[in-house]
C-alpha cells in the first residue's frame, strides 16, 4: 500500500457550513418558491455508434469522454471514451470509431481484466523519447491508474492509443487485492498540470467521500505514480432546522464524488458529490477548505433506504429541504470551458433531470444558466448523462469549441430497446454560448500548450 499524506477536512468544512447556514434563515435557504428558468435547448445531429452492455456487445457501457486536441491539425482531434468492462473507444470528429481497446489485465503480478471508469488527457509528457500526450484512465477492478500514449499518426492505422502503464503500480485506496474486491476503488479522475511541476492525477473513490492527488512519475517509456495524498469530503451536513442531514445511501456506502475537473490556470478543483452538490477546492491539498458552490434540489430532505426496492424514500413527503434549483441528483460529469481573459465556466451534468448547469469559474461561482440537448435528424435526445468533456479550441467544424456528453439510455430508432444501450453525443459549444449568452474564446484551453 503506498505511503500517504492524510489531510483532514470534514470538521472544518462542517463548521464552515454551519456558519453559512446560520447566516440565513431556513426560509432563505429552503427550496425556491419561484420555479427556476426553464433550460435552454440546444441540438445535436451527431453521435457515436451504439454500445451494448452485454456479452454480444463486449460488456461495453459508456461512461466518460475526453477530447484530445491535435496541436497541428485540429481536424485530427479525437474523442476518447471509457466503456467500463468494454475498455476504451476512440472516435474521430465525425463520431466514427477509430479504435477499440479491450480492458486487459493490469501490468502487475495479480492483475485482472480492467474496468475503465473515467478518462482525462495529460499533455506533453517526457517519457524519454520526446513529448507525448497521454490518456489517463481510472481502473476500478485494479484500483489503479492506466496510461495510454496518443499517437496521431497511428490513427490512420486504427492504432492511435498504446498502453504505457508502468508495472506493479500500487493500489490507490486498497490495502490488498482482497480489499480491491469490494470495488470501493478508483473512480472519478482529472489531470492537473501545474506550471513547472510534474502532472498530478486527482482521483475519487467509489462509495466513499475520499479524494486523492496522485503525482505522476515519467520515464523509460512508461508512466507511473507515487506519493498519494488523500482528503475526505463531508458525509453529513448541519441544517438550519437544527437537524443533521446524511444523504440516503445503501448500507455501507457514503455519498461519493465522481465528476472532477481542475482549472489549469488557478489550480482550483471542481468536484461533484453526486447526492450533495458541486464543490470547489484549491489545490494542492492543504491549501484551503472545500466550498460547497451549489446543492442538489433534495439537499436536506431526510430519507430512509428500502432494501426491497433499493430506493430511498423521504420520511416526510412534504419536506421542502434546503436545496438549490439547478442540480437534480445525481450531480455527475464536470468540466471547464476556458473563456477570454480570466473568465470561464464550469459545466455539470444534472443527471436526475437530463440537463446541464453552468457556473462561472470566478467570483462566487454564479449559476449562469442551464441547458438540455435535443436530438435532430434522427438522433435522440440526450438523457441521464454521466461524464462530459468540453474544449474551447476549434476542432474540425466546431469553430467555437466542442462539448461531448454521455447518453444513457440511447434510444435512437435503430437501437435494440431490449439491451442496455449507451453512446456519446457531440454538441457545438458555440450554440450553447449563444443560448446562454456566454463569452467565447479560442485562445486558451485545458491543453497547457495553448496560452
Amino acid at each position: 500500500m503506498p505511503a500517504r499524506l492524510l489531510i483532514a477536512a470534514p470538521v472544518a468544512v462542517v463548521l464552515a457550513l454551519t456558519a453559512a447556514f446560520a447566516a440565513a434563515s431556513p426560509a432563505a435557504v429552503a427550496r425556491p418558491a419561484i420555479p427556476p428558468v426553464p433550460p435552454a435547448v440546444v441540438t445535436t445531429d451527431i453521435e457515436t455508434p451504439v454500445l451494448y452492455d452485454d456479452d454480444e456487445g463486449g460488456n461495453a457501457s459508456g461512461d466518460d469522454p475526453a477530447i484530445w486536441v491535435d496541436p497541428t491539425k485540429s481536424s485530427n482531434s479525437m474523442v476518447i471514451v471509457t466503456t467500463k468492462e468494454g475498455g476504451l473507444r476512440v472516435y474521430d470528429l465525425d463520431a466514427q470509431e477509430l479504435q477499440s481497446l479491450l480492458a486487459l489485465p493490469a501490468p502487475r503480478a495479480d492483475g485482472v481484466n480492467g474496468r475503465y471508469n473515467n478518462v482525462d488527457i495529460a499533455y506533453d509528457l517526457d517519457l524519454g523519447e520526446g513529448p507525448v500526450d497521454v490518456a489517463v484512465v481510472s481502473d476500478r477492478y485494479n484500483d489503479q491508474l492506466r496510461f495510454f500514449a496518443i499517437d496521431p499518426a497511428g490513427a490512420a492505422a486504427d492504432l492511435p492509443l498504446r498502453e504505457v502503464t508502468a508495472r506493479e503500480l500500487p493500489f490507490l485506496f486498497s490495502a490488498d487485492r482482497n480489499e480491491v474486491g469490494s470495488e470501493q476503488t478508483a473512480y472519478g479522475l482529472a489531470v492537473w498540470q501545474p506550471t513547472g511541476q510534474s502532472p498530478v492525477a486527482v482521483v475519487t473513490r467509489e462509495g466513499r467521500t475520499t479524494l486523492a492527488t496522485v503525482p505522476l512519475v515519467l520515464g523509460d517509456g512508461v508512466v507511473g505514480y507515487e506519493g498519494v495524498a488523500t482528503t475526505h469530503f463531508p458525509s453529513s451536513f448541519p441544517l438550519p432546522d437544527d437537524t443533521v442531514w446524511t444523504p440516503c445511501e445503501e448500507p455501507g456506502v457514503q455519498p461519493q464524488l465522481e465528476g472532477v475537473s481542475v482549472d489549469q490556470r488557478t489550480g482550483v478543483l471542481y468536484a461533484a458529490q453526486e447526492d450533495v452538490g458541486l464543490w470547489s477546492l484549491q489545490l494542492p491539498l492543504g491549501s484551503g477548505e472545500p466550498t460547497l458552490i451549489d446543492r442538489v434540489r433534495d439537499f436536506g430532505i431526510h430519507a430512509e433506504y428500502d432494501p426491497e426496492s433499493e430506493e430511498c424514500t423521504p420520511i416526510d413527503p412534504e419536506a421542502a429541504g434546503f436545496g438549490g434549483s439547478a442540480l437534480e441528483a445525481d450531480a455527475e460529469g464536470v468540466d471547464i470551458y476556458y473563456g477570454p481573459g480570466v473568465t470561464g465556466y464550469v459545466i455539470v451534468s444534472s443527471q436526475g433531470d437530463d440537463s446541464y448547469a453552468v457556473y462561472r469559474t470566478q467570483g462566487r461561482h454564479e449559476h449562469v444558466g442551464t441547458f438540455r440537448i435535443a436530438g435532430v435528424e434522427g438522433i435522440d435526445d440526450v438523457n441521464g448523462s454521466d461524464g462530459l468533456a468540453v474544449t474551447n479550441r476549434p476542432v474540425g467544424n466546431y469553430g467555437r469549441g466542442l462539448l461531448v456528453t454521455h447518453d444513457e439510455p440511447e434510444t435512437g430508432p435503430d437501437v435494440d430497446s431490449e439491451r442496455d444501450a449507451t453512446n456519446f453525443s457531440y454538441v457545438s459549444w458555440g450554440d450553447i454560448a449563444d443560448r446562454l449568452k456566454l463569452k467565447v474564446s479560442t485562445t486558451r484551453g485545458n491543453d497547457p500548450r495553448f496560452d
